[in-house]
C-alpha cells in the first residue's frame, strides 16, 4: 500500500482520458475543452513524453507533453486539489522538460490562461519568465 505522499510518474496513456479531463477541469484557472482526438493525436505523435502522476490508483497530476521538433509544450498541467504542496507539479514538470532536452529540444513553452495568478505564481517560482515581447493568436480551422 503506497504512502499518501508518494506518487509514481507514468507516461500518460489513451484510457486515462477520462481521468485527465476530469482533474484539468476541476483545477482553478484551468480551461480544457481537449477533445478525446486531439488527445490521441497528441499522445501519439509524442510517445512517452504526456506525464501522469498516480497515488496509488488516483491521477494525482497530468500535464501534456509535447514538441514540433523544434520547441517544446506543457499544456494543462494541473494536480488534485488534495495532492498540491508535495512537489508533484514540479517532479512532473522536470521530467517533461528532461524527456524534451533528450529529444534535443532546447527550449519549452507554456501558454497561461491570463487570470490563472496561482499558475503564474507557480511558473515564475520554478525559474520560467514571462515573454511580454509576444501577443498570441489564435484561428480555428
Amino acid at each position: 500500500m503506497p504512502n499518501e505522499n508518494d506518487f509514481e510518474l507514468q507516461e500518460l496513456q489513451l484510457t486515462d482520458y477520462a481521468a485527465a479531463m476530469a482533474l484539468w477541469n476541476s483545477a482553478p484557472g484551468v480551461r480544457v475543452n481537449e477533445p478525446r482526438e486531439e488527445y490521441e493525436r497528441i499522445l501519439h505523435r509524442n510517445p512517452g513524453l504526456a506525464t501522469a502522476a498516480w497515488i496509488g490508483d488516483e491521477l494525482a497530476g497530468a500535464v501534456l507533453c509535447c514538441h514540433d521538433g523544434r520547441r517544446g509544450y506543457l499544456y494543462h498541467l494541473a494536480v488534485a486539489e488534495k495532492f498540491r504542496r508535495r512537489g508533484i507539479a514540479r517532479a512532473i514538470v522536470d521530467h517533461c522538460l528532461q524527456l524534451l532536452t533528450r529529444a534535443g529540444i532546447q527550449r519549452c513553452t507554456i501558454f497561461l490562461v491570463a487570470d490563472n495568478t496561482s499558475g503564474r505564481d507557480f511558473w515564475l517560482s520554478n525559474g520560467w519568465r514571462e515573454r511580454t515581447d509576444l501577443v498570441a493568436f489564435a484561428r480555428d480551422l
